[in-house]
């Protein structure tokens, strides 16, 4: 209940307080974009979680689910499984707060690959108590998310891949509160559409690969939690990458990427001080969901500077050797006035046969406790049959 009462008091401050800001603080202010279930945007795996968040245009993997399904269609075998676990807020000394993501995918011949996942995010258990303080009862608020995704590659270098997802986000379990008002479980429909391209190629004396991805994820109906109150976007994400990977040696290799992100969800605008109903900077959010898309590349109540702000990229490093072991680190960087997020990250990675162990490790940079600071997460893998079919 502490959690969430945190959660609630902090979302409810920074809404009220933009209703305060004045023309002269307009520059350089604390902005940040506001979206619901926020649990989709974690990063799920190990292996994108120690290569600083960023997987868009990483080599393709079982985790290609979450970050580019395209790059299935380029994947060496013939199926896959993987189950991660990261723990949640365990630098706070909570215990109780975890996610849970189980991805898959079978290759249906050459061109064709289907995956899908499900991703379980528990809160742990809340008290709820009216304004005395008085019990009302305990109760253990989760979100889900099913994905579904066909992958097709288009050509030798180049796929693409369509997914579905399906959300359910009970945080009250139905309780009414203070006026009255009801809750229900929020839940929502998206899809996923991405791209990704890989080619071989000679660099002076040394062979590699380079590769490059884009994903628009979250794209769907907005949700909300009572009939009493409006709906809220979806945290849906433009990711743009590119990587790089060079052959040292028949053993040894490595590879270099970076993810530019940025959410295609409308800035809040500036209020005016005498009415906090009249926009003075920015545009109105309370829009459809395609207009709000568009307009978040233009609305941020301080012009361009502002809409780059709000780009943050994630960048990583992976050090293989004989495609069994692996060294990993990485860095995530947001500005400090739109979540100020930043922090380094590393892992290893261990290969043996179809069976896959990979851990990663995070270390906030920003003077901010990151709700996944100090913690270990790990994903176990199974990687079966080659498939040889697969273009080079």
């Amino acid at each position: 209940m502490r959690v969430l009462g945190v959660f609630l008091c902090i979302a409810v401050f920074s809404l009220n307080s933009f209703a305060q800001i004045s023309k002269s603080q307009l520059a350089g202010q604390m902005n940040p974009i506001i979206s619901s279930v926020a649990f989709l945007t974690i990063a799920p795996d190990s292996r994108a979680g120690a290569m600083g968040d960023a997987g868009v245009a990483t080599s393709p993997d079982i985790h290609s689910q979450h970050w580019n399904a395209a790059k299935y269609a380029f994947i060496e075998s013939s199926s896959g499984l993987s189950l991660s676990y990261a723990p949640w807020l365990r630098g706070l000394g909570i215990n109780d707060i975890n996610l849970l993501y189980l991805a898959g995918y079978k290759r249906l011949d050459d061109q064709q690959v289907i995956s899908g996942s499900i991703r379980y995010f528990s809160l742990g258990e809340i008290i709820f108590t009216d304004f005395e303080g008085t019990a009302q009862g305990n109760y253990n608020p989760n979100e889900f998310a099913i994905d579904a995704t066909y992958s097709l590659k288009l050509s030798e270098y180049l796929s693409g891949a369509l997914g579905f997802r399906f959300i359910r986000s009970d945080l009250t379990g139905g309780r009414s509160f203070s006026g009255g008002a009801e809750t229900k479980a929020g839940t929502a429909g998206a899809a996923d559409l991405g791209f990704y391209y890989q080619r071989d190629a000679n660099f002076s004396d040394k062979t590699g690969q380079y590769a490059f991805g884009l994903n628009i994820s979250n794209i769907g109906t907005k949700i909300t939690y009572s009939d009493d109150v409006p709906s809220d976007f979806l945290p849906a994400i433009l990711r743009l990458g590119g990587r790089l990977t060079l052959d040292m040696d028949e053993y040894n290799s490595f590879s270099f990427t970076l993810d530019l992100n940025k959410y295609l969800v409308p800035t809040p605008p500036i209020y005016s001080d005498d009415d906090p109903d009249v926009i003075e900077y920015g545009m109105d959010p309370d829009v459809p969901l395609f207009t709000g898309i568009i307009q978040s590349f233009y609305d941020a109540p301080g012009g361009a500077k502002e809409e780059m702000n709000e780009i943050f990229y994630a960048t990583g490093v992976e050090y293989l050797y004989r495609e069994q072991f692996a060294i990993r680190a990485g860095y995530f960087h947001e500005n400090e006035n739109k979540g100020n997020r930043k922090y380094f990250t590393m892992g290893v990675g261990i290969k043996l046969n179809v069976f896959g162990l990979d851990f990663s490790y995070l270390a906030p940079t920003s003077g901010q406790q990151s709700p996944l600071a100090n913690t270990v997460r790990f994903t176990l893998t199974f990687d079966f049959d080659k498939y040889n079919g697969v273009a080079e």
